[in-house]
């Protein structure tokens, strides 16, 4: 019976947890303190037990201050291992494009995000698979549920344009990057898009007035980062080589689906945590 362990048990190893639970997969993961059934980030002993004994390794865990957490507490362990290994990365590794398209095989590290790019081609010398994934959306966590709070604004930044990938979609590029080569794959929705229209469909769906327009300097300085790259994601290779397609194919299908979804997929989510992960 395969066995994954995953490092960092938050929102979307959730998701990918329950799809192959459902295939008969028997999943462990950890979390910072080893709430419920998952195992505590630093019980050294059982982690490293579990890592010897899982067919399948995946990280979801971003690196911190000094690096990949995972590597530096585990390296050892990982390169010892010998069956499939993944990490979730971000396409936040690919800097500013000017709003142009970037496939895996455009320099990274020249952004905001070197730390992430520093462990993305750690992960690519260890032999992993590394998905690499743009603002991630899904049951709970959305544009509908910012908009439904009031935290929702749109921002005064022409011509900003970003990717998006349903959780659901990211669950299926992993599994079809189960028996694929080694390497990285940009998985994302097929309509790159400004922010401003994904919130102001979201209003449309909900039936109100959508968010009020906010100007760029009045942002936190971490969130006019984020505004200041501008790019499109390609996802011919995830295509081509995993044989993988979005369901959720661009905002619009996913936010109908999700509006349409009277409760969230039930999934065990335990809050982020295992040295920090948010994915």
């Amino acid at each position: 019976m395969p066995r994954l362990m995953i490092f960092g048990f938050g929102y979307t190893a959730a998701h990918l947890a329950a799809r192959l639970r459902a295939r008969g997969w028997q999943v462990i993961g950890t979390t910072r303190d080893g709430r419920g059934d998952t195992i505590a980030f630093g019980d050294e002993d059982r982690v490293r037990a579990e890592i010897a004994a899982a067919t399948h390794l995946l990280s979801s865990v971003p690196p911190a201050g000094g690096g990949d957490p995972v590597l530096l507490l585990y390296g050892a362990a990982l390169h010892a291992h010998r069956g499939w290994c993944g990490y979730l990365s971000s396409t936040g590794v690919y800097g500013d494009a000017g709003g142009a398209w970037v496939d895996e095989s455009a320099a990274i590290g020249t952004g905001r995000r070197s730390a992430r790019a520093e462990a993305d081609a750690a992960w690519l010398a260890l032999g992993a698979r590394v998905f690499r994934l743009p603002g991630i959306y899904g049951p709970g966590r959305s544009p509908l549920d910012r908009v439904r709070a009031g935290t929702a604004h749109r921002v005064d930044a022409p011509g900003q344009v970003f990717s998006r990938i349903h959780v659901e979609d990211i669950a299926r590029g992993v599994i079809a990057g189960v028996d694929a080569p080694a390497g990285a794959y940009n998985l994302a929705d097929d309509l790159p898009a400004p922010q401003n229209d994904v919130l102001a469909f979201a209003a449309r769906l909900l039936g109100v007035a959508p968010p009020d327009v906010v100007p760029l300097d009045r942002l936190s300085p971490a969130a006019r980062g984020f505004y200041a790259e501008n790019r499109r994601v390609a996802t011919g290779k995830a295509k081509r080589v995993l044989g993988w397609a979005p369901v959720f194919v661009d905002y619009r299908a996913g936010l109908r689906a999700l509006n349409a979804t009277t409760s969230p997929i039930s999934v065990s989510t335990p809050p982020p945590s295992a040295s920090g992960v948010q994915r």
